[in-house]
Protein backbone atom coordinates (compact mmCIF):
# COMPACT_ATOMS: atom_id res chain seq x y z
CA UNK A 1 0.00 0.00 0.00
CA UNK A 2 1.59 3.59 -0.73
CA UNK A 3 2.22 5.38 2.41
CA UNK A 4 -0.22 8.38 1.08
CA UNK A 5 -3.46 6.01 0.90
CA UNK A 6 -2.47 4.77 4.83
CA UNK A 7 -3.34 8.65 6.42
CA UNK A 8 -6.74 9.95 6.63
CA UNK A 9 -7.72 13.50 7.04
CA UNK A 10 -11.39 14.17 8.40
CA UNK A 11 -12.92 17.46 9.18
CA UNK A 12 -14.74 18.26 12.38
CA UNK A 13 -16.82 21.43 13.46
CA UNK A 14 -13.61 22.39 16.02
CA UNK A 15 -11.18 21.49 12.63
CA UNK A 16 -9.50 18.60 11.72
CA UNK A 17 -7.79 15.26 12.33
CA UNK A 18 -5.03 13.30 10.28
CA UNK A 19 -4.77 9.52 11.05
CA UNK A 20 -1.25 8.03 10.03
CA UNK A 21 -2.05 4.51 11.04
CA UNK A 22 -5.13 2.21 12.18
CA UNK A 23 -5.17 -1.26 13.90
CA UNK A 24 -1.38 -1.64 11.81
CA UNK A 25 1.86 -2.81 13.63
CA UNK A 26 3.61 0.52 13.91
CA UNK A 27 5.89 2.38 16.54
CA UNK A 28 5.68 6.13 16.75
CA UNK A 29 8.98 7.88 18.00
CA UNK A 30 9.69 11.75 18.23
CA UNK A 31 13.29 12.17 17.61
CA UNK A 32 15.17 15.50 18.32
CA UNK A 33 18.49 16.14 16.36
CA UNK A 34 20.96 18.70 18.17
CA UNK A 35 21.92 22.10 16.06
CA UNK A 36 24.82 20.78 13.84
CA UNK A 37 24.41 17.01 14.71
CA UNK A 38 22.99 14.88 12.54
CA UNK A 39 21.68 10.90 12.95
CA UNK A 40 23.53 8.44 10.82
CA UNK A 41 23.10 7.82 7.29
CA UNK A 42 21.34 4.26 7.73
CA UNK A 43 18.76 2.12 5.98
CA UNK A 44 16.18 -0.84 7.17
CA UNK A 45 15.28 -4.13 5.53
CA UNK A 46 12.30 -4.54 7.85
CA UNK A 47 10.36 -1.42 7.37
CA UNK A 48 9.47 1.30 6.03
CA UNK A 49 9.12 5.40 7.65
CA UNK A 50 7.19 8.10 7.76
CA UNK A 51 8.50 11.78 9.12
CA UNK A 52 6.97 14.54 9.81
CA UNK A 53 9.03 17.71 10.69
CA UNK A 54 7.48 19.03 14.13
CA UNK A 55 10.29 22.43 13.67
CA UNK A 56 11.82 24.12 11.27
CA UNK A 57 15.87 23.67 10.81
CA UNK A 58 15.62 20.31 10.07
CA UNK A 59 17.12 18.82 6.41
CA UNK A 60 16.28 15.24 5.41
CA UNK A 61 18.20 13.30 3.40
CA UNK A 62 16.51 10.70 1.42
CA UNK A 63 18.36 8.52 -1.32
CA UNK A 64 20.43 11.25 -3.17
CA UNK A 65 18.04 14.13 -2.38
CA UNK A 66 18.42 16.95 0.85
CA UNK A 67 15.94 18.74 1.39
CA UNK A 68 15.53 21.45 4.28
CA UNK A 69 12.21 20.73 5.80
CA UNK A 70 9.19 23.20 7.17
CA UNK A 71 7.12 22.21 10.42
CA UNK A 72 4.53 20.29 8.99
CA UNK A 73 6.52 18.62 5.56
CA UNK A 74 5.73 14.76 5.91
CA UNK A 75 8.61 12.33 3.82
CA UNK A 76 8.46 8.50 3.23
CA UNK A 77 11.59 6.46 3.11
CA UNK A 78 10.97 3.14 1.92
CA UNK A 79 12.05 0.29 2.93
CA UNK A 80 15.97 -0.38 2.13
CA UNK A 81 16.61 3.39 1.31
CA UNK A 82 19.09 5.59 2.74
CA UNK A 83 18.37 8.36 5.10
CA UNK A 84 19.66 10.79 7.55
CA UNK A 85 19.06 13.92 9.39
CA UNK A 86 20.62 16.79 10.45
CA UNK A 87 20.21 19.93 12.54
CA UNK A 88 20.64 22.77 10.55
CA UNK A 89 18.90 25.40 12.88
CA UNK A 90 19.91 27.21 16.02
CA UNK A 91 17.75 25.24 17.75
CA UNK A 92 16.81 21.75 18.60
CA UNK A 93 14.40 19.87 15.74
CA UNK A 94 12.04 17.13 16.12
CA UNK A 95 10.83 15.08 13.80
CA UNK A 96 7.31 12.54 14.38
CA UNK A 97 8.74 9.02 13.09
CA UNK A 98 5.63 6.37 12.23
CA UNK A 99 7.60 3.33 10.92
CA UNK A 100 5.26 0.43 9.55
CA UNK A 101 6.77 -3.03 10.03
CA UNK A 102 8.89 -4.91 12.49
CA UNK A 103 10.90 -2.60 14.34
CA UNK A 104 13.93 -3.47 15.96
CA UNK A 105 17.39 -1.15 16.48
CA UNK A 106 18.88 -3.43 15.51
CA UNK A 107 17.68 -3.29 11.42
CA UNK A 108 20.06 0.23 11.58
CA UNK A 109 22.77 -0.41 9.11
CA UNK A 110 24.61 2.04 9.26
CA UNK A 111 26.31 3.52 5.88
CA UNK A 112 28.16 6.76 7.26
CA UNK A 113 28.22 7.81 11.40
CA UNK A 114 29.99 10.95 12.92
CA UNK A 115 30.14 9.41 16.44
CA UNK A 116 31.94 5.75 15.25
CA UNK A 117 29.22 3.70 14.88
CA UNK A 118 29.65 2.48 11.25
CA UNK A 119 28.00 -1.62 10.52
Amino acid sequence: MDWRERIIEDERPWGRFRRYTLNEVSTVKIITVLPGQSLSEQRHQRRQELWVALDDGVEVHIGGTATVAAKGDEFFIPTGETHRLTCVGEAPARILEVAFGEFDESDIERLSDGYGRVN
